[in-house]
């Protein structure tokens, strides 16, 4: 049996041009050492799964190629890499302050990648300060690290420090369409979109994700299948109660929204998700802002014509009773009755094309 390379290692980015969504970042690295001003020491901060130990992995290796004659020679030997989480002690530091004396044996520069930074202990920092202020010319410290408030003041004055964004649904999306094709999978773009969006702009998530849903659909991605599999309402489904929210029909929006609860659907996701919903369909009105929807064309159409016969003065009261729902959440007893009137309120909305008040009257 052939052993299974998860995805996240099966693609890992070998060069800057592979690195999704950090272009800005990227760019900088690769004009620094095209004019050969790297800095020595370097912080790669930002959450996690963005490409940090990517970025740090592939300029470790591109920093003797660029400044030696010979691209084929094998320069593995100068990079070394270090877990701060289980090598975090003063021990482990000091081990470094003396082997960076030694000069590369082959190439011009021993580059040293400590992953998870934060993890060393305020001993180890200091006793790293020094090296850190005037290491070697032959060494290069790449810091890669996810809480960069834990790193301490003496060191971030001592490196050059790049924070690394979460990556776009969009961007995302677009790296997991050309993953599926080179795999020859069946896909549904809002398939896609909706691991993009669980991701929340960790590619690695994402891809993570991904590999999950292949094996449960059997290559064959669907929106309905991973929807249900990750526990999420696809737009579909939203559509579906957009349609009775816009007859008017209490009784039936009730209704979909218990057969959701029994599906366990998050109440607080839910509420986020019809954000989304009556977002997009507010997008969707101007070909100016169809850009601004990070969705495939098939959903965007779609949603053109699911706008068409709403108001914008509908679309924009909805939004704000959405909102106000979403931010009072947190503060009430009975979330179900909350989100339930919230649900009423949303399917009375100018009914009978009068606006209707978010409260009731008071009786005169």
């Amino acid at each position: 049996m052939e052993s299974f390379v998860v995805s996240a290692l099966k693609y890992r980015p070998t060069t800057f041009e592979e690195v999704v969504g950090q272009q800005s970042i990227t760019q900088t690295l690769k004009n620094s050492l095209e004019k050969d001003q790297l800095a020595q020491a370097l912080l790669f901060c930002g959450p996690r799964g963005v490409g940090k130990t990517s970025c740090a992995r592939i300029l470790a290796k591109q920093i003797n190629h660029t400044q030696t004659e010979s691209k084929e020679e094998d320069y593995a030997f100068n990079i070394f890499e270090l877990d701060a989480a289980s090598n975090n002690s003063v021990e482990d530091i000091r081990k470094i302050n003396e082997q960076v004396r030694i000069p590369p044996q082959i190439g011009t520069h021993k580059i040293y990648i400590i992953d998870e930074a934060h993890m060393l202990s305020n001993q180890a920092f200091n006793a790293f300060l020094k090296t850190l202020e005037e290491p070697p010319k032959h060494v290069i410290f790449i810091l890669a690290t996810t809480e960069k408030n834990k790193i301490i003041p003496t060191v971030l004055s001592r490196c050059q420090v790049y924070d690394f964004k979460r990556i776009s649904v969009s961007d995302i999306q677009n790296y997991l369409v050309k993953i599926a094709q080179d795999r020859a999978l069946e896909f549904e773009e809002s398939a896609l979109y909706l691991i993009a969006q669980k991701a929340e702009g960790a590619l690695r998530d994402a891809l993570s994700i991904f590999d999950r849903m292949v094996s449960f659909t059997q290559g064959n991605l669907s929106a309905k299948a991973v929807a249900d599999n990750l526990n999420l309402l696809d737009h579909q489904t939203y559509s579906d109660l957009g349609n009775i929210i816009f007859k008017n029909d209490i009784p039936g929006i009730l209704k979909a929204y218990d057969d959701l609860l029994q599906r366990g659907i998050d109440p607080i996701q839910f509420i986020k998700g019809l954000g989304d919903f009556f977002r997009h369909l507010m997008l969707a009105k101007d070909p100016n802002t169809l850009s601004l929807m990070e969705l495939g064309e098939d959903v965007k159409k779609s949603y053109q014509e699911e706008t068409h016969a709403l108001s914008t003065e509908y679309l924009l009261d909805a939004i704000a009773l959405i909102n106000t729902s979403e931010v009072n959440y947190k503060s009430v007893c009975n979330k179900r009755v909350h989100v339930e009137l919230m649900l009423m309120q949303l399917a009375s909305l100018h009914f009978n094309g009068e606006k209707k008040k978010a409260t009731s009257s008071q009786p005169t």
